[in-house]
């Protein structure tokens, strides 16, 4: 059963001073003896340099790879789950695994509205006719309001998902939403993501094996064909790629 809990709150560091951290990390991970440094180094730079409860998750439910990566050196971590109303009943049974079996804390994150709000005030299927005002409101804006109380954030993005996120750095200033961001497997592959998981027994949404390499609200995602860019399955049929999350 999911039960929601609110972000932890805290005294933050500035922004100046989280910035200076953020370029001092990724200038020292970008370049370890010629190499990047792993996706478990990434983890251990955070978890020397802040403290558990100032760290985040981001998670979409499709995979519990970094949520288990995180956790092995930042037990009790908190992961931001977005409920945005319209996930697929496979995607909230992974979020109850993924709380279930894993040292960590998840943390639902609602929008202002509920769907049925939302329908009311700005007409039924928002999705179809302004998916990025969609995405504004059951995404975007409440993931901003949820990482207030944190220092850091780690998310699964990887630079082989898209064009758009090809040159994804380990660790960089997020401006927009005032914190470091780190993304630490973002040299991994799909099948190094997946042979992470089922080497550590890490649960995984059931979508994945019936053509749903991205997974996101089931309205807007769609099974990819073998071999095709595996995000070209969220909002099919339209010049939209990313929901504004990572923009």
């Amino acid at each position: 059963m999911s039960v929601s809990l609110a972000p932890r709150t805290q005294t933050r560091r500035t922004a100046e001073e989280l910035q200076a951290l953020a370029e001092v990390g990724n200038a020292a991970l970008g370049s370890l003896t010629d190499r990047e440094a792993s996706a478990a180094e990434v983890v251990r730079w955070v978890a020397e340099n802040f403290a558990p409860e100032a760290a985040a998750v981001a998670c979409s439910m499709a995979d519990a790879s970094l949520p288990h990566l995180v956790a092995e050196q930042l037990p009790g971590v908190d992961v931001l789950f977005l409920d945005t109303g319209y996930h697929f009943s496979e995607t909230r049974i992974t979020r109850d695994e993924v709380q279930r079996v894993l040292d960590v804390r998840v943390v639902d994150v609602l929008p202002e509205q509920t769907v049925a709000e939302q329908d009311a005030a700005f007409g039924e299927h928002l999705y179809e006719r302004d998916p990025s005002l969609c995405c504004a409101r059951r995404k975007v804006e409440p993931l901003q309001g949820a990482l207030g109380g944190y220092e850091v954030w780690f998310t699964g993005v990887r630079r082989d998902e898209a064009p758009t996120r090809t040159h994804t750095p380990l660790i960089t200033w997020d401006g927009k939403n005032g914190l470091v961001k780190v993304n630490p497997v973002a040299a991994w592959s799909f099948d190094e993501l997946m042979g992470y998981a089922a080497a550590h027994k890490a649960p995984v949404n059931l979508l994945l094996d019936f053509g749903y390499p991205s997974i996101g609200c089931q309205p807007c995602t769609r099974p990819v064909a073998p071999g095709d860019d595996p995000r070209s399955g969220r909002w099919a049929g339209t010049a939209k790629t990313e929901c504004g999350l990572h923009e």
